[in-house]
């Protein structure tokens, strides 16, 4: 009798997903499972073949180009349907607004009003709780989140994780984008949005911390798929039945978001970057590869090992980036007056934008909203591994995320191509940017010369960083739907890998643009949960304010 029939035999509670998952879960050894050892092969093969082909593709981009179009257009077929559904827009005024904008917006702003506008009102609170002022109470008496009383990263440490997965190349070429379509305005309504997305990174973050669970080894699993599934499963009825489904959707669209969106894109960008700075021709295999080797150095460490490169990498780069900028605007600095009133004036005034008023903020709103990705649930399995007794105390950690992300650093990018453009040379108001990197590096280079190479270093640093990070939320919802052990880890990370050289080395926009689907479609399920999940949190947050209340008080 196996472990698995002994347990059931027993009576014991199993987890979902039991039978062919659950066995695979409790495996240590891929000898004992036939279906992991094929598993295996398949994954050796398709690497073999990988960089079997890698010569041929570098010898012959003909080939190379005719296979990646083929495929482009069969999986674009067979995946239209999906993406459109995802991304479907409505008509306001003359331009249409998706859906899924709308619904992150909503899910904002009734988090914002629902918890009392906790994005202002306990922002010095979130800093003091980075800068670990409240530490001591994590050593109190006071009845912990969880039977563990430990996490596997600081609070510092969680956010500058979930920093690397949303800092990155939409800081650098989104915000271009917006500001081609929708003018200067549009960085006045990015800010509004960012600022609002605070308090859904709040809560997400907050249930992610409730609802985790933590092995005998000490390593934690959370996010969405568990605050869903065990969440709305302790109301019981059809809420418990709806929480399993959404929390089976999250996972499967996580995993091939982070495969995507979290890998293969971020991954091209930056070999697309090195090769217009450096001339790297026919070389994306050999990026790739270099890539995959760094990224597989750090992701085997799991959370703990990423937190550790996270933590100084993130810190590094963000202020390499405000360094360029900030010299930028010193350059410039008696045109940044003009550069906010062009900004305000635009925000209300844009007869010369498509779409004019509501052409300007749903661009601003989209740069915000696809950048921080606020309202997504993916920043809640990197905070979930925090070491800390109170799930409050990780919210409100989380909530300075999007601030971060969108209030400074695309802010920052938004000055430096307003003022670069002030002669039309950056870009055209109104008509789109074909190629955003490309309009920022100009930007930098107008007061600069050589800032392009930092950009470079930074549009790198900014795709290595996202990887890493989106590895750890593609694993944790593969480990979900099939199960934890060593062999079904090292299946994932093997896998991701291999997207890495696969996105260095083609150009499948048909599989980043489902990816892109995939992470957004996390959305749906997710807001869901936040909403109902809503009392849940603020009860967390009472808690909490209470503890730090309570203590403040007995102080001298």
């Amino acid at each position: 009798m196996n472990e698995y029939q002994a347990r059931c035999a027993q009576g014991r509670r199993l987890p979902p997903f039991n039978g062919f998952y659950q066995n695979m879960r409790m495996a240590t050894e891929f000898h004992n499972h036939p279906k992991l050892r094929k598993l295996s092969f398949i994954l050796a093969s398709v690497f073999a073949t990988l960089f079997g082909a890698g010569s041929t593709w570098a010898q012959d981009a003909t080939v190379k180009m005719g296979l990646d179009a083929q495929i482009n257009e069969s999986f674009g077929y067979a995946t239209a349907p999906v993406v459109n559904a995802v991304f479907y827009s409505i008509r306001m005024a003359d331009v249409r607004v998706p859906v899924v904008l709308i619904v992150l917006l909503a899910g904002a702003l009734f988090a914002t009003l629902y918890f009392g506008f906790v994005n202002f009102r306990h922002f010095s609170t979130s800093i003091r709780v980075v800068l670990g002022h409240f530490d001591a109470m994590e050593d109190s008496e006071e009845p912990a989140i969880d039977d563990k009383e430990h996490g596997e990263v600081s609070h510092f440490q969680a956010l500058t994780a979930a920093l690397s997965g949303t800092v990155g190349l939409g800081n650098i070429s989104g915000v271009a984008i917006a500001l081609s379509l929708g003018g200067p305005g549009a960085t006045f309504w990015m800010i509004v949005a960012g600022l609002f997305g605070m308090s859904s990174k709040f809560v997400e973050c907050t249930l992610g911390v409730r609802f985790r669970q933590i092995d005998e080894t000490g390593r934690v699993y959370g996010g969405p798929m568990y605050y869903l599934r065990d969440g709305l499963g302790s109301h019981g009825g059809a809420l418990a039945t709806l929480g399993k489904i959404l929390a089976v959707v999250f996972a499967i669209c996580c995993v091939g978001g982070s495969l995507g969106g979290g890998n293969m894109y971020q991954a091209n960008q930056a070999y697309q970057m090195l090769e217009k700075t450096f001339g790297f021709q026919g070389l994306g295999w050999l990026v790739g590869l270099v890539l995959a080797l760094c990224v597989g150095v750090v992701i085997i460490g799991g959370m703990s090992g990423i937190a550790k490169v996270t933590d100084k990498i993130v810190p590094a780069m963000v202020a390499v980036y405000i360094f360029a900028a900030l010299v930028v605007l010193l350059i410039n600095f008696t045109k940044i007056p003009a550069a906010f009133s062009l900004i305000l004036s635009g925000a209300f005034n844009a007869d010369a934008i498509t779409g004019g008023f509501v052409g300007v903020i749903v661009q601003g709103f989209k740069r915000a909203a696809f950048s921080n990705e606020a309202g997504i649930g993916s920043a809640s399995i990197a905070h979930s591994a925090v070491r800390t007794r109170y799930a409050a105390s990780e919210g409100l950690v989380a909530l300075l995320e999007p601030f971060i992300d969108t209030v400074v650093i695309c802010t920052m990018t938004a000055l430096v191509i307003v003022i670069s453009n002030f002669d039309g040379s950056v870009m055209t108001y109104g008509v789109q940017s074909p190629d955003g990197v490309a309009a920022t590096s100009a930007a930098f280079e107008a007061s600069v010369w050589f800032f392009p190479y930092i950009l470079t270093l930074a549009v790198v640093l900014f795709a290595f960083s996202t990887m890493i990070s989106w590895s750890y939320y593609g694993q944790q919802a593969w480990t979900f739907l099939f199960g934890r052990g060593a062999a079904i880890n090292y299946a994932y990370k093997a896998l991701f890998c291999i997207c890495v050289v696969i996105g260095a080395s083609s150009k499948l926009e048909a599989v980043i643009n489902f990816s892109d689907a995939m992470i957004f479609a996390m959305m749906f399920p997710n807001m869901i949960g936040l909403i109902i999940l809503s009392p849940v949190v603020r009860r967390e947050l009472q808690d909490y304010l209470a503890v730090i209340n309570n203590t403040e008080s007995m102080q001298p």
